[in-house]
């Protein structure tokens, strides 16, 4: 069902879709983005994949307001962004085309940049930088900045294969033409349609142009509940790995029936660094089964994958891949904390020449041998503040107060300390000024020592005007005046630990919370939040400064 404006007059210059299923929350947001547009001349089709909450009214007061906004319903849901899209594309009246999702916004001067540059020269589309907004903090970054930091025109996607990295549709103003006369359309019945569509587009496209202006604002809630969340955040998901890895046969077939095969390495080295990559950094976090339906799943891909795609990773990425590859999956799992964090493995073994390989044996084969070689590592070389150790808490207990009882494991499996005891910190700074607490790690065999630490938390200086985040607390060691700092991982199962802590001065008292970090590493983590009436003006001033931040285009203050 479509539903015009009674009054929509002129022709558009740009047709910009909004697809939505039940956000009838969000969707004003999107909407009002679009007609703060400084380009006016715009048509703004709303796509409804057959929402059942309030979307439809709100869909139609929304149309109400403005006679650029058109409703199409579709009369049943699709479970995608496909659908939707293709829709709305059959009933664009504009020469451009743009793609927006109810949960994101396009910042001012989005369709007038991208507009302007595809009226400077003729192409096929036109590209510009995404803004990544985290709704849980306010913090704002730059979706692969390295490729959109410069203006240019790219005749063709062979000249520049590594913008295969910026794979999002809702990025670009596409030529409807082009589009058209090609018959692209997003891929429907399948996720992550956005890699297939976009591949499809660089490798159509005799031109596109590049702009480093910031055109879509992108918001990300990596913390959402499992239901609510995105396509991309159920990586918890075995069919979300199914469907990833489907997508990626489908761009390779592309590729031979298109003659782009050419372009494989630098797509395979894509796949491993940007797709295999997430899920590899949730390995820590996942259970037995998931893992063994992991593995079915993602190795006889990777079978396919060109070598050089592996060649251009780090050791930490080729040393995960390996491990899943072999079979190796509690390794991997204990390997994948080192992704987002650098850290040494537990145990190293020697092979008869003398190198090093990761975990307790040599590998069998010679593919093996040479992507689990530790010989670019810091294990057992080079100078002792950049050296790799190992530090596991192996429990957490509560004790009075904000105290917290750790017993710390720490690896050397380079064999670099003394033998005997060693004295170390542990240090956290919630302010300028950290907290050092010293305790001593006691030898248990060669390369492994334990020691038990006190961690009084209402000791950590906290700012005056208090302190509202997270940190984490880092282990240092010393040796011959040189001081070595590595990263503390928590056990990942353990209940979060909280208490209030009142402080003199008129400081506002802080809720203070002991958990494993939630992604990446699993650090072990600290949390500070003010409480009280000088906290909520401080909370208020914080949120302020955010938002203004955000109106700026800029990074909110900190």
């Amino acid at each position: 069902m479509v539903v015009r404006s009674a009054q929509a007059v002129g022709e558009p210059d740009v047709t910009v879709t909004v697809i939505v299923h039940n956000d009838a929350e969000r969707l004003p947001r999107a909407v009002e983005s679009l007609r703060a547009q400084t380009h006016r001349a715009i048509e703004i089709i709303i796509s409804d994949d057959h929402s059942t909450d309030d979307t439809p009214r709100v869909a139609r007061a929304l149309a109400d307001l403005d006679d650029r906004i058109t409703v199409l319903r579709l009369p049943e849901n699709s479970g995608g962004c496909s659908v939707p899209r293709n829709r709305a594309l059959d009933i664009a009246r504009a020469p451009y085309v743009m793609f927006l999702d109810s949960d994101d916004e396009l910042p001012p001067r989005a369709v007038e940049s991208l507009l302007a540059a595809h009226r400077e020269q003729r192409v096929d589309f036109v590209m510009g930088a995404v803004e990544r907004v985290r709704v849980d903090t306010g913090r704002t970054s730059t979706w692969m900045p390295h490729l959109v930091a410069e203006r240019r025109t790219v005749r063709g996607i062979g000249s520049e294969p590594g913008l295969l990295f910026e794979h999002l549709a809702t990025s670009k103003m596409y030529r409807t033409e082009f589009l058209d006369r090609h018959r692209l359309r997003f891929p429907e019945g399948i996720h992550y349609e956005d890699q297939l569509f976009s591949a499809q587009a660089y490798c159509l496209a005799e031109a596109f142009t590049v702009v480093p202006d910031r055109v879509y604002r992108w918001y990300i809630a990596p913390l959402a509940a499992a239901g609510a969340a995105s396509i991309s955040n159920q990586r918890h998901k075995l069919g979300n790995v199914r469907d990833r890895v489907h997508v990626q046969r489908l761009i390779d077939e592309f590729l031979v029936e298109t003659g782009h095969t050419d372009l494989r390495p630098d797509k395979d080295h894509k796949f491993l660094k940007h797709d295999f990559r997430m899920y590899a950094g949730d390995l820590p976090h996942r259970d037995d089964a998931w893992l063994a339906g992991f593995a079915e799943l993602v190795n006889p891909y990777l079978a396919t994958l060109a070598p050089a795609a592996y060649a251009r990773l780090t050791r930490p990425e080729r040393v995960v891949l390996q491990l899943v590859r072999d079979g190796r999956l509690d390794e991997a799992r204990i390997a994948a904390r080192g992704l987002a964090q650098e850290v040494a493995p537990r145990t190293v073994s020697a092979g008869t020449d003398g190198r090093l390989y990761w975990g307790d044996r040599v590998p069998a084969t010679s593919a093996g041998r040479r992507e689990l070689d530790l010989a670019d590592e810091r294990v057992d070389s080079g100078p002792f503040s950049g050296k790799l150790f190992r530090h596991e808490i192996l429990s957490v207990a509560q004790g009075p107060g904000a105290v917290v009882d750790l017993v710390v494991r720490s690896y050397d499996p380079g064999l670099r300390l003394a033998v005997g005891p060693q004295s170390a910190l542990l240090a956290i700074a919630p302010g300028r000024r950290r907290l050092e607490v010293p305790f001593r790690l006691d030898p248990v065999r060669p390369g492994v020592f334990e020691g038990q630490v006190r961690l009084d938390l209402a000791q950590a200086p906290v700012p005056v005007r208090g302190f509202v985040g997270a940190r984490h607390p880092v282990v240092v060691l010393t040796q011959d005046g040189l001081r070595n700092t590595g990263p503390l991982l928590a056990p990942l199962g353990f209940p979060a630990m909280s208490t209030r802590v009142g402080y003199h001065g008129g400081l506002a008292p802080h809720d203070i919370t002991v958990e494993p970090e939630p992604q990446g590493a699993g650090r072990l983590q600290i949390r500070w939040a003010p409480k009280g009436l000088p906290a909520r003006v401080f909370q208020v001033a914080r949120a302020g400064a955010l938002r203004a931040g955000l109106r700026g285009g800029g990074r909110p203050r900190r």
